[in-house]
């Protein structure tokens, strides 16, 4: 069996890198993913994109989960790279690849592997707009929402 190749990058990444790793002379699909910043996200404009991780268990839990992937479907070979960083507008935030004897098998790797990735992994987004920077999926109970500390009564 041949070891995913996974990592954390804060350097813009390549889709070359990510084929390179999975690309052998049996595989007869590759599938990609290229997660990419957006303008919009849930009806908020968006000028760019922080990414945060805990870098030894995000690793971790890439190589956990590419290696659920590999046990799921033979002679599949994955790669997922994701950024950390400042990203701008059209930036790549993730990608992955899978290669695999026929085409639905590089298929749906590629998308158990990025739907796990994005459920599993401790990264963090937050993203800046024109009303300020906002982390995604997490509200601070500790404040209202004008930043004000609540106390108990």
């Amino acid at each position: 069996m041949t070891e995913p190749f996974v990592a954390l990058r804060s350097t813009p990444l390549s889709l070359d890198e990510a084929v390179a790793a999975v690309t052998h002379p049996g595989a007869g699909g590759i599938s990609l993913f290229r997660g990419v910043v957006r303008d919009m996200n849930e009806g908020r404009p968006v000028t760019s994109l922080e990414y945060v991780a805990y870098e030894p268990m995000a690793i971790a839990e890439m190589r956990r989960i590419a290696h659920e992937v590999i046990a799921m479907i033979p002679g599949v070979r994955v790669a997922v790279i994701h950024r950390v960083g400042h990203l701008s507008l059209g930036e790549a935030a993730v990608v992955c690849a899978a290669s695999a004897p026929h085409r639905r098998e590089a298929q749906d790797a590629c998308r158990w592997l990025i739907d796990a990735v994005k459920a599993r992994v401790p990264i963090w987004k937050r993203e800046h707009g024109p009303e300020g920077a906002y982390w995604v999926g997490w509200q601070d109970v500790r404040v209202d929402g004008k930043g004000d500390e609540k106390h108990d009564p």
